[in-house]
Formats: C-alpha cells, sequence, structure tokens
C-alpha cells in the first residue's frame, strides 16, 4: 500500500502549515482566547485558503476532495492548537452533500464552502453521554414544514454559528433537520471550553426546522465518524508539536552545568512519547482511509482509533507536563495549552474507555485474531 501523499496534497500542507506559522502565533491565539474563543475573521482566513470547501463538490463552489486532504489539513491546525471549529464544517458539508435533499445543498453548500455560513453538528445531550441513538429532542411537523423542540449542549461555538444540524425524534424514529440560529424559538448561550475555545447550549422553542433525512441515525453516526477522523488527525498534529517543544526544551534547560537532553532516562521518556505519537499516526491514517467504508466496517474503525489516540494523547501530554516541571502547567507557557488541547481531544466523540467498549462489542469470534 502506498502511503506517499500526492504533489496536490503536499501543496496542501505546505499552505496550511505556512499560514500556522505565520498567521496564527501564540499571541494571536491568546488574543482570541481573552475574547471568547472563536474569532470569524480566522475562519474566513480559512476559507480564503479553500478549507471550508475541501468536502463540497466543485459543481457547489468547493474543492472535492476526500478524508486524506481532510485528515492533512487538520493534522496542521493542531499543531497551532487552532480554535476555528473546522472539522464542524467538514461534519456539515459532509452530511449535507450525502443525505439532504437537492433544494437543501443548493441553498447551503456554496455558502458553506465559501466560509459565508458556518454550519455546526448540535446533538449533544446531557443525559445521552456519547450515546448517539439518545435523544430527547422532538421534531413535529406542521403543514410542510418541521419545528423542533429541546435543547443541546457543549454545540461548538453555539453562539456564533449561521446554523445547525440537528438530531431530534420524529414519529418514534431518529430524523436530521437544519436549523437557522437567526430563527425564531433559537436561543444560545456560549461559554469558553477547556482548550479556550468556544461552545455553548442551543434552546430551541418550536423552532422552524428544514428536515435532512428521516435516516437520521445513519446520518448522525457518518457525521460523528467525520469528526472522530478529524479529531483523530488533530491530536496528531498537537502531538507531534508537543513532542517538538518538549525537545526543544529538554535542549536548553541545564542541571548540573549540562542540558537535561543529555539525561539517559529523560531520552528514554522521550523515546517513548515519540512511540506513542507514531502508533497514533498510524491510526489516525488508518480512520481516515476507513471513512469511505461500509457503516460497519467504518464504525469499528472509528472506535479502534480513538482507543489508541486516546491512550497516546493522554501518554504524551502527561510526559509532557512531566519533563518540563513547574513551568509546564502555567497558562503563561505554550505546552500547557497542548495538554489541555489533548485532555480535550480525548473525550471529544466518546473518551477512551467509551469506544473500547465500541471495539469490545464490534468483536467477532476470531476477536480479529485470525482471518
Amino acid at each position: 500500500m502506498d502511503f506517499d501523499f500526492s504533489d496536490d496534497q503536499g501543496a496542501l500542507r505546505d499552505a496550511v502549515q505556512k499560514w500556522v506559522e505565520k498567521g496564527y502565533d501564540f499571541e494571536r491565539r491568546r488574543t482570541i482566547v481573552n475574547g471568547g474563543g472563536f474569532d470569524r475573521a480566522v475562519y474566513n482566513e480559512l476559507a480564503e485558503l479553500g478549507l471550508t470547501g475541501l468536502y463540497v463538490s466543485e459543481d457547489d463552489g468547493g474543492l472535492g476532495m476526500g478524508p486524506i486532504e481532510g485528515m492533512v489539513v487538520m493534522e496542521e491546525l493542531g499543531r497551532g492548537i487552532v480554535l476555528e471549529p473546522l472539522a464542524q464544517t467538514l461534519i456539515s458539508s459532509g452530511l449535507l452533500s450525502g443525505y439532504a435533499p437537492a433544494a437543501l445543498k443548493a441553498a447551503w453548500l456554496p455558502r458553506v464552502a465559501s466560509g459565508e455560513a458556518l454550519v455546526v453538528l448540535a446533538h449533544q445531550e446531557r443525559k445521552a453521554r456519547y450515546r448517539l441513538d439518545a435523544c430527547a429532542t422532538t421534531a413535529a411537523q406542521v403543514g410542510d414544514g418541521w419545528t423542533l423542540s429541546g435543547t443541546k449542549n457543549v454545540v461548538p461555538a453555539a453562539d456564533q454559528a449561521d446554523a445547525f444540524i440537528v438530531p431530534a425524534m420524529a414519529g418514534g424514529q431518529l430524523a436530521l433537520f437544519l436549523v437557522e440560529r437567526a430563527s425564531s424559538g433559537v436561543s444560545t448561550t456560549g461559554y469558553r471550553t477547556q482548550d479556550g475555545g468556544r461552545a455553548g447550549d442551543v434552546t430551541l422553542q418550536a423552532a422552524p426546522a428544514q428536515l435532512i433525512t428521516t435516516d437520521g441515525l445513519t446520518a448522525l453516526e457518518h457525521g460523528v465518524d467525520i469528526g472522530i477522523a478529524a479529531a483523530c488527525a488533530e491530536a496528531v498534529g498537537v502531538m507531534d508539536q508537543t513532542v517538538a517543544i518538549t525537545v526543544e526544551y529538554m535542549n536548553t534547560r541545564k542541571q548540573f552545568g549540562v542540558a537535561i537532553a543529555t539525561f539517559q532516562a529523560l531520552r528514554h521518556r522521550v523515546s517513548d512519547m515519540k512511540m506513542q505519537l507514531e502508533l497514533a499516526r498510524s491510526m489516525s491514517y488508518y480512520a481516515s482511509l476507513k471513512l469511505n467504508a461500509p457503516a460497519p466496517e467504518r464504525r469499528a474503525a472509528m472506535a479502534r482509533a480513538k482507543v489508541q489516540l486516546g491512550t497516546s494523547m493522554r501518554f504524551v501530554g502527561q510526559q509532557a507536563v512531566q519533563l518540563h516541571g513547574g513551568i509546564g502547567v502555567t497558562d503563561e507557557y505554550i505546552v500547557s495549552h497542548y495538554f489541555k488541547k489533548l485532555t480535550q481531544l480525548e473525550m471529544t466523540y466518546g473518551d477512551t474507555l467509551h469506544h473500547l467498549g465500541e471495539v469490545s462489542a464490534r468483536m467477532q469470534d476470531t476477536a480479529g485474531v485470525f482471518a
């Protein structure tokens, strides 16, 4: 199997890498955090690079690219711990492209691709934890349209988004809807997240909605799997940069008159960090390559990838803090922000323990040992 990236994919990586290095330094990120955790100007810069149209077809104004390009982009954004939720755009454009009726696609996909509209997935509820089939939000048909009532929690950029993709129960079956934030009956409460980003709660009271698909669970699982693959790729970028920062610190920090990078015990710990990073990278590749596989195969692959990524994120983050000592947990030093991001990503779309259960539930008689 050829794991080399194409010239176009390499050029895409270089473009995003240069933007992160020159346009999204630590001080700009700190300013955005202090301003609430989301900057529309930054999101527009991502749109100018074409990143908001990655999963949108060329006919709808996008680039018509796929999961590998998405992985490449999310890795580079992870290196800069970029706060703006591009992963949500990948999810929403994937869901609209794959499941929405033609009129809804025509109305929203060009706007998503251009960056004019930020559409995010609003699926989490307090009592559901990580279950996708647990939904208390209800949908009622009113004439030719629909209205939704319920509350969604920890919605990315909730009070900044232009629309939400919302799962709701319609006649005893989970369906997927699009709700505009400016519609009547929609209210949002925003707050900052652990990593400094922006999220919020969305309350719907007979809010008008447009039906995406009545096969809501199938679509929602697909959307969450896009999110898991994006989170895995982002985590690889975060860990890669965390290891690089740690190595640089060890080469400059001196104890007993020599750099601590010369101490064999500490070098072994960095080697273990690198090993966990590469294990995570391979499973991130695996997740992205399986995004277009049949649903049972895809779901199993995402759970396996998230278990390894969760293990690696915890190890790399903890070792980085310990190797830095007290400075590693101060807000003024950048590695603490990488640690926070890894901590949050470990719990995104299901923590390690949840996905270990998913892997176990999907094991066959051979447990994957024999063909």
